[in-house]
C-alpha cells in the first residue's frame, strides 16, 4: 500500500502544508485587513484549507487522525471553519481490513487462527478510531460477549516518521506565519503517543480509573480479560449503549440532556480535582450512555419493586478508551483548582494569583478565557454563574481567537504540560455540551465543580505545595 510509504506520507504532508500557505498568501494579498473582503477572503481561505487537512488526516490515517481529532476540538484557538470539518474525524476513521486484523491478533496471542480464542469474530468493525478498530467476539473458553481492540498494523511503525513530518510542517507555518505557531501541539502529541500506542498502560489505566471512580454508582468500566490483552490487543467486556452525542437516542430513551451533562461534569471533575489522575480523550465516541436495571437481580424484593416502579432504573455513563490519561502534580492541582474556584467565586485576585502560577504570565485573563470557554467581559466583569452563555458570546470568543491568536499560542507554550490535556478535556466536554444544546456553565454544573475543588483544597493544603 503506497499510503503506508514513508516518502509517499511525507510528500503528502509537504504538498498539502504547501498548498495552504500559498492559498493564504494568495488570496490575501492586496487586501486592505479591516476590509470586508479580507475577512470574506479569510474564511472562504479557511475552509479550503480545512478540507485540505481534512484530506492529509484521512489519506495519512493513523496519527494523523488523532492530531485532527485534537485539533477539532480547539474551538478556542482554531477558526469556526477548521474545527466544524475536522469534528468529522471523531466518529470516523479508516478502517482496517479483517486480513490485517486477524494478523495482528495471531501474532500478539500467538495463536494459529482467530478460531482458537473466539467462537465469533464479527467481520465489521464495531467501532474505528485513529490507532486501532474493535470488533464484537464471543469467547471460546466460557462464551462471553467481549469486545476486542486491535491496533492498526503499521501505526506503531510509522509513527516516528509521521511525527517528524508534522514537526517539520508545524515549524514551516510558524516561518511562514509566525503568529501561529503549533508546537506545542506537535510536542504533547510526540510524547504522548507511545503511551497510546501501548495497550498494556490503557489497561493499567482502565484499572486505575475504575477504582478511583468506585464513589460513583452510575459510572460503567469495560472489566478486562488480562489473558488476551497485549500492547496490541485489548480483550474486554462488551458493553451496549448510546453514544453520548446521540440525540435520537437519548430522546428515544427519555435521557435528559442536562442530566447526562452534570453527571459528566461530576465525574471529570472527580477525576481532575480530587484524584489528579484524567482521561483526556472524552470525545463522543468513547462516552456512552444507558439505562441499568438494579443490579442485585437475586433479590425478590427488588424485582417486585422494580416491577411495581417503586425502584427506577438508573442512568449510567459508560466510559470508554483509556489510552490518553494524565497524572496531575499536587501542585498543578492546587493552583488549577483554585484557579476555578477564585473564577467561580468572582475572587478576581486569586484568580490573577493562580493563572499566573500556571504559566499565564500578564496574560491571566487569556487563560481565563480558554480555561472556562467563556469572554472575559463575563469572566472578569459579570460573573461565570450569573451570566448565561449566548450566541453573542459565542461569536465574540471565535472572533477574539483570529485575532488574539499570537497571544493564545504563547500561553498555551508557557503552560504546564499538564494544563494542554486537561484544556483538551475540557474541549471536548464543551463539545457535548454544545452537540447536546446545553447552556455552558449551567448553575448546577458549578455547584458539582465547586465542590470537587473545595475538597481537592482540604486535602492538598495538609500537604506541601511547591
Amino acid at each position: 500500500d503506497l499510503t503506508d510509504q514513508p516518502l509517499i506520507r511525507a510528500a503528502r504532508t509537504g504538498l498539502t502544508t504547501v498548498s495552504i500557505i500559498c492559498d493564504y498568501k494568495l488570496s490575501l494579498r492586496n487586501t486592505a485587513i479591516d476590509s470586508p473582503e479580507f475577512n470574506q477572503a479569510k474564511s472562504q481561505a479557511h475552509s479550503r484549507s480545512a478540507k485540505k487537512l481534512l484530506a492529509l488526516c484521512w489519506r495519512n490515517r493513523g496519527t494523523y487522525v488523532k492530531v485532527g481529532q485534537h485539533l477539532g476540538a480547539m474551538d478556542y484557538l482554531l477558526p469556526g471553519e477548521y474545527t466544524k470539518v475536522l469534528k468529522v474525524l471523531h466518529s470516523k476513521a479508516p478502517q482496517s481490513s479483517l486480513e490485517e486484523i486477524h494478523g495482528v491478533l495471531k501474532k500478539d496471542l500467538n495463536i494459529e487462527s482467530v478460531d482458537d480464542v473466539f467462537s465469533e469474530f464479527c467481520k465489521t468493525p464495531i467501532g474505528t478510531a485513529s490507532l486501532a478498530q474493535v470488533h464484537k467476539a464471543k469467547l471460546k473458553s466460557d462464551g462471553s460477549t467481549v469486545a476486542v481492540k486491535v491496533q492498526h498494523p503499521k501505526v506503531q511503525d510509522l509513527a516516528d516518521k509521521d511525527m517528524d513530518m508534522m514537526d517539520g510542517a508545524v515549524r514551516l507555518v510558524k516561518k511562514v506565519f509566525p503568529e501561529f505557531d503549533l508546537m506545542w501541539l506537535a510536542e504533547e502529541t510526540r510524547t504522548n503517543l507511545p503511551l497510546e500506542l501501548d495497550f498494556l498502560v490503557e489497561a493499567r489505566n482502565c484499572t486505575k480509573a475504575a477504582k478511583n471512580l468506585k464513589c460513583f454508582d452510575w459510572v460503567k468500566l469495560p472489566r478486562l480479560y488480562w489473558d488476551y490483552c497485549t500492547h496490541r490487543v485489548m480483550v474486554m467486556e462488551f458493553l451496549e449503549g448510546g453514544q453520548v452525542n446521540d440525540s435520537d437516542y437519548l430522546c428515544k430513551n427519555n435521557i435528559d440532556f442536562r442530566h447526562v451533562s452534570r453527571l459528566l461534569g461530576k465525574m471529570f471533575s472527580e477525576m481532575i480535582f480530587v484524584h489528579g489522575f484524567v482521561h483526556c480523550d472524552p470525545h463522543p465516541g468513547n462516552i456512552m450512555v444507558r439505562w441499568r436495571q438494579n443490579q442485585q437481580e437475586d433479590s425478590k424484593f427488588k424485582k417486585l419493586a422494580s416491577y411495581l416502579g417503586i425502584c427506577k432504573p438508573k442512568l449510567e455513563v459508560v466510559l470508554l478508551d483509556h489510552g490518553l490519561y494524565r497524572e496531575l502534580s499536587k501542585t498543578f492541582r492546587y493552583h488549577y483548582a483554585s484557579l476555578w474556584q477564585s473564577i467561580i467565586t468572582f475572587d478576581m485576585a486569586g484568580l490573577e494569583t493562580h493563572a499566573r502560577a500556571c504559566g499565564s504570565g500578564d496574560m491571566f485573563p487569556l487563560l481565563a478565557t480558554i480555561v472556562t470557554g467563556r469572554s472575559w467581559q463575563v469572566v472578569g466583569r459579570d460573573g461565570i454563574k450569573n451570566v448565561d452563555f449566548t450566541r453573542e458570546e459565542d461569536d465574540e470568543i471565535r472572533d477574539g481567537a483570529g485575532q488574539f491568536l499570537p497571544h493564545i499560542s504563547t500561553v498555551l507554550g508557557n503552560v504546564p504540560s499538564e494544563m494542554l490535556l486537561v484544556l483538551k478535556t475540557n474541549d471536548h466536554l464543551r463539545g457535548l455540551d454544545v452537540s447536546l444544546s446545553v447552556l455552558r456553565g449551567h448553575a448546577s454544573g458549578f455547584v458539582d465543580m465547586s465542590k470537587c475543588c473545595l475538597r481537592a483544597l482540604r486535602e492538598l493544603k495538609h500537604e506541601r505545595i511547591d
